[in-house]
């Protein structure tokens, strides 16, 4: 079963970045209205401070306000000065807490290029590598890295933070390594990788093995057009 226990009780280990003298609004009514409006739809600072001042009714029936609602500034300046391990640890138990994965449920792996974030002068840009439970519809984790070469090194601990016993974990080609295979073994889970020309070695001897072992089923996608190839 999952856990009914607050969301707030989730993240209430955060250390608070403040000096109490600044502190008008507590760290929990910050981090409980950015959650809820994320959840609702927010995407910036400012649909934030919205959602609190159009839910401020309902909000005040699990937080004391006495200074209203924070605005979109205290949410950017606060938010952006917490530690960011201790958000993601946080926000990792409370998803464990409420994500019940199912035998056979996909959970998948991928790595997106931040957009927008090009270092200047270096042109780099950080990668998210997130973990998404399918039938839940919900992100499990997410690790940040500095360049997509970095994915390979990172997928392994994002799985070793996550429960996976009897999922099946997919991952793109950036994904198919002896290691990252190995973890997901090591935590009760199976696994569909992609396989492409970025490891030639290995694309020959898998696509030689098919001259011997006929598979069940087959499947292509040319541009467009896509559907089961019949022989």
């Amino acid at each position: 079963m999952t856990n009914t226990n607050p969301p707030i009780d989730f993240f209430s280990s955060i250390s608070d970045p403040r000096v109490e003298r600044t502190q008008k609004h507590s760290l929990e009514s910050i981090l409980f209205i950015s959650l809820c409006a994320v959840i609702c739809g927010a995407e910036g600072w400012n649909e934030i401070e919205d959602y609190g001042n159009a839910k401020i009714d309902w909000l005040e029936k699990f937080l004391h306000l006495p200074n209203g609602i924070p605005s979109h500034d205290t949410f950017n300046r606060v938010i952006s000065a917490l530690d960011p391990k201790e958000l993601n640890d946080s926000f990792v138990a409370w998803t464990k807490s409420i994500a019940e994965l199912t035998d056979g449920e996909v959970v998948a792996i991928d790595g997106k290029c931040m957009r927008g974030s090009s270092d200047e002068g270096t042109g780099t840009y950080p990668h998210l590598v997130s973990a998404w439970a399918s039938a839940n519809n919900l992100l499990l984790a997410q690790e940040k890295v500095a360049g997509k070469s970095n994915e390979i090194t990172a997928i392994p601990g994002l799985l070793r933070i996550l429960e996976l016993k009897n999922c099946i974990v997919t991952i793109d080609a950036m994904g198919c390594q002896r290691e990252i295979a190995k973890t997901i073994i090591e935590r009760g889970a199976d696994y569909i990788l992609a396989l492409k020309g970025n490891q030639p070695e290995m694309l020959d001897r898998v696509s030689g093995s098919f001259t011997y072992i006929k598979p069940s089923s087959e499947h292509t996608m040319d541009g467009k057009r896509q559907g089961p190839v019949r022989s």
